[in-house]
């Protein structure tokens, strides 16, 4: 009888040695998801390996606060960023500094006029002020819309309406050209006219679309209007231009009073707005203020080219 016993309890031993060795086995050979695969064990069934995550795509370019490193050399030199989704501003340390707006202001004055004219139509005389006084930059036709909204309270309802905290206006003759506004204002200001506030419902689509159309470079410059297309537009990558229009309104002069250029660059997208203010010597000429708005722009844009591959970003050279 013991031999048989004996045996009876071998072959038993080498059964039960099986059953324990050949899951452990199939495990190393199927890469641990054995239990998958042996239907009912566990309660998990089917023998399907997990599918691997989609690979991400990355966020389109858009401008965002970050840091920006630009060699200036001039009096004055600011920005501000407003993300029109948030309302959230960053900028300069000085962005509540101001200078004076030139020409850049033609984009509320032909606001405030449209949004005062409401459903009346408008004239074929009032429609070519408004075109040449965005595209062309022309003072003649900004300033008879000026006078026709009453001077002095166009840039009173400004100041109310947009909510702006550090605008001054020129207190001897109210001049549009000279109020003093900041970057943080400016892009209020931007952001005014971008939401419709400033135009109003009707006029707002017809402004926001003639700021795309500014024309004329750095060199098409003339006693009462010049070019006006530079500057931020130029900073873009194609990818943020294609996204949907850039709405641009520079301001330019080289003021006799102080021997300074005086240049605002101003644009208008759906997601954000922004400003670059300086003042800087003449002798630099307005292409030197035109490199510096593009240089602000290019800084702003998130992600950087090349940011998949963490390459830094360098700062701006000597301009």
């Amino acid at each position: 009888m013991r031999p048989r016993v004996t045996m009876v309890l071998a072959i038993v031993a080498v059964l039960i040695g099986g059953v324990i060795l050949v899951p452990a086995a199939y495990t190393r050979l199927s890469g641990g998801n054995a239990l998958a695969s042996i239907g009912g064990i566990g309660g998990i069934g089917g023998g399907q390996n997990v599918p691997a995550p989609a690979p991400t795509t990355p966020p389109p370019p858009t401008l965002a606060a970050g840091p920006v490193s630009v060699d200036f050399k001039g009096k004055f030199f600011s920005w501000a960023l407003m993300d029109r989704k948030t309302g959230e501003i960053s900028g300069a340390k000085n962005m509540t500094a101001t200078n004076s707006t030139e020409s850049m202001m033609k984009a509320w004055i032909v606001s405030d006029y449209l949004r005062q004219l409401g459903d009346k139509p408008l004239s074929p005389k009032r429609k070519q002020e408004i075109v040449t006084a965005i595209r062309d930059s022309n003072d003649k036709s900004a300033e008879s819309l000026y006078n026709a909204g009453g001077r002095r309270p166009v840039l009173e309802r400004l100041i109310k309406m947009c909510k702006l905290t550090d605008t001054k206006i020129e207190p001897t003759r109210a001049k549009w050209a000279y109020t003093q506004m900041s970057p943080r204002d400016a892009v209020r200001m931007g952001d005014c006219i971008g939401d419709g506030t400033a135009a109003g419902q009707k006029w707002t689509k017809f402004v926001l679309s003639e700021m795309t159309k500014v024309r004329g470079g750095v060199e098409d410059q003339q006693a009462t209007q010049g070019g006006g297309r530079w500057g931020i537009i130029d900073g873009l990558p194609d990818e943020i231009k294609a996204q949907g229009p850039v709405s641009i309104k520079n301001g330019f002069t080289m003021l006799w009073a102080d021997v300074q250029w005086h240049v605002n660059c101003l644009a208008v997208t759906d997601k954000w707005t922004l400003a670059v203010m300086m003042r800087y010597p003449q002798k630099n000429g307005l292409a030197y203020g035109a490199k510096v708005c593009a240089s602000v722009a290019t800084q702003l844009v998130t992600p950087q080219p090349g940011a998949a591959l963490k390459v830094p970003q360098q700062p701006v050279g000597k301009l």
